[in-house]
């Protein structure tokens, strides 16, 4: 209630509860990488089919790589759907994107945190799929605290936490496709 009553008298209650006009420039933004994520999480279900048909014994290797290029994808794809919705005010907005932002830094630190030899093959895999989509999680949160004092600015970096993902997890998808394919059924 203190929290409340200090925000109301400074005039900040008024900013944070006012209409996110801003996000109104961003919408084309969001549309265009929600639907690039979409489609690409599609192609990721044609992926995992050949790789099921083609490796079929090496299905823990599958769910290690595949599994957080889907949350990536996910993530762009749902930070640009809640940020789509009408009416935001700048605090929903700043939760929506805190919360993925938060959420995300916590699944990819965690991937950090028991990755090693014994999930990823290789260390520049474990940069590949939790180092970089770490930082861009943190972009994410950054970009959400801004966007109180700055909205441009913040949902600037908010938009390259979702391009990063986005990147990320585009060239996930492509070391995927490569080893499945240049892998002959049945073969390790």
């Amino acid at each position: 209630m203190r929290l409340l009553s200090a925000l109301a008298k400074s005039g900040m209650a008024n900013n944070l509860l006012a209409g996110m006009n801003e996000l109104d420039r961003w919408a084309n933004f969001y549309l265009l990488t929600s639907a690039a994520a979409g489609t690409l999480i599609g192609l990721l279900f044609v992926l995992i089919t050949l790789a099921a048909e083609r490796r079929p014994d090496d299905t823990d290797k599958i769910r290690v790589y595949l599994t957080p290029t889907v949350v990536y994808f996910a993530s762009v794809l749902g930070i640009a759907a809640l940020l789509t919705v009408p009416n935001h005010s700048r605090l929903t907005a700043v939760l929506c994107i805190c919360f993925v932002g938060a959420v995300g830094f916590v699944y990819s630190g965690f991937l950090i945190g028991r990755g090693g030899k014994k999930n990823f093959y290789e260390q520049r895999d474990l940069i590949a799929y939790a180092g970089f989509p770490f930082a861009a999680y943190g972009l994410h949160v950054f970009g959400g605290v801004l966007t109180l004092r700055s909205p441009q600015r913040g949902l600037t970096f908010v938009a390259a936490g979702m391009l990063s993902l986005l990147a990320v997890a585009i060239r996930n998808s492509w070391a995927i496709a490569v080893d499945i394919v240049s892998t002959r059924p049945g073969q390790h």
